[in-house]
C-alpha cells in the first residue's frame, strides 16, 4: 500500500487483539493554496518574528505561553510540555459500544480506514466487522497519537472498518444557544405537504461525483490561462446566481412551492415583469413631440 499509515497498533476487545494499520480516508485535493509574492521582484514573502517595541528577535528566545488573563501569561518550555504528553500506546481498547444513531453528526471530525496488518489478523478483523454490523453498534475507545489522546469510534465500512475521530464535549457549541429564538409553531398542513412532495420529487441516491467545487474549477481555469498569457492579467467571467425573491406571506411561499413541484422555473408572481415591454412605442411618440 503506497499511502503512509497514520497509526499502527492493535485493536483490543477483551482478550482478543487484532493488529491493524490506520490510513487517512480523506485528502485536501480540491483546495488551492497561494503564496504571497513581492510583485516587483517576483519573490515569495517571508515573515520575521517581531516583538512590539523591540523589533526582530532570535527564534531561540521564543517560549510558549498560556494567557491566564489579558496581558498575563504562564510561560512553559518544551521540556515541561513534553513531560505531560501521553505515551503513544499501540493499543486501541474498545471500552464501550453504542447505537450508531446515538452519536450526533456534530461530534464526527475525521475518518480513517482501518485494515488488518497481515493475513493472520484478518479472521479476527472480519469477526469484529460483522459483529458490529449485526449489532448496529459503534465501538468507542481512546487513541494515543503524538502525545495526545483522541476519542474515536469504530464502525463497519463495506468490506472493512472505519475509524472516526470524535470531538470531545467541550469542542462542540450547544445548539440551544443559536436556535432558542426560532419559533416552535406547527407549519400549515398544505405547505408541509407541498414541501414533502418537493423533497420526494428531488430524492435520489447520493453520489459525490455529481458535485463539483465550481469556484475551484474556475480558479484552475484562470491559473491555466494566466500561465499561457505569460504574466498578463486574466479575468474569468463567473455567472452570478439569480437573486432570490423572499416573500413575506404564506401566499408567496405557497406559490413558490407549487411552482417548484410543477417544475416551473419561476413562481407565477414573477411573470408580471413582462408588462413594461409594451410601453416602448409610447416613448418614441413623446420624442417626436419634443422635436
Amino acid at each position: 500500500m503506497a499511502a503512509r499509515a497514520y497509526w499502527k497498533g492493535q485493536i483490543r476487545l477483551a482478550l482478543v487483539s487484532i493488529p491493524v494499520e490506520i490510513y487517512p480516508a480523506t485528502k485536501s485535493g480540491a483546495a488551492i493554496s497561494f503564496r504571497q509574492i513581492h510583485e516587483p521582484s517576483g519573490k515569495p514573502v517571508k515573515y520575521e518574528k517581531v516583538v512590539p517595541g523591540i523589533g526582530a528577535i532570535d527564534t531561540d528566545d521564543i517560549v510558549k505561553g498560556y494567557e491566564t488573563s489579558k496581558g498575563n501569561y504562564v510561560l512553559l518550555d518544551e521540556e515541561e510540555i513534553e513531560a505531560v504528553k501521553l505515551e503513544s500506546k499501540r493499543t486501541l481498547e474498545l471500552v464501550q459500544f453504542v447505537d450508531a444513531g446515538e452519536i450526533d453528526i456534530l461530534y464526527y471530525a475525521k475518518p480513517y480506514y482501518v485494515v488488518p496488518a497481515d493475513e493472520l489478523a484478518e479472521e479476527a478483523y472480519i469477526v469484529l466487522r460483522e459483529a458490529l454490523r449485526k449489532s448496529k453498534k459503534v465501538g468507542l475507545g481512546q487513541l494515543s497519537v503524538r502525545g495526545q489522546e483522541q476519542l474515536v469510534g469504530l464502525r463497519p465500512c463495506g468490506r472493512g472498518l472505519l475509524l472516526e475521530v470524535l470531538r470531545y464535549a467541550d469542542e462542540v457549541n450547544k445548539a440551544a444557544n443559536y436556535f432558542r429564538d426560532v419559533g416552535n409553531a406547527k407549519p400549515d398542513a398544505d405547505l408541509l405537504d407541498l414541501a414533502a412532495t418537493l423533497i420526494d420529487k428531488k430524492s435520489g441516491k447520493f453520489d459525490a461525483n455529481d458535485y463539483h467545487n465550481h469556484y475551484v474549477d474556475a480558479l484552475k481555469r484562470v491559473i491555466a490561462k494566466k500561465a499561457k498569457a505569460k504574466g498578463k492579467r486574466v479575468l474569468e467571467d463567473v455567472e452570478e446566481p439569480a437573486p432570490v425573491s423572499r416573500g413575506s406571506n404564506v401566499i408567496d411561499l405557497m406559490a413558490a412551492l407549487k411552482a417548484s413541484v410543477d417544475g416551473k422555473k419561476k413562481a407565477p408572481a414573477t411573470e408580471e415583469k413582462k408588462v413594461p415591454a409594451k410601453k416602448a412605442p409610447a416613448k418614441k411618440a413623446s420624442a417626436r413631440k419634443r422635436a
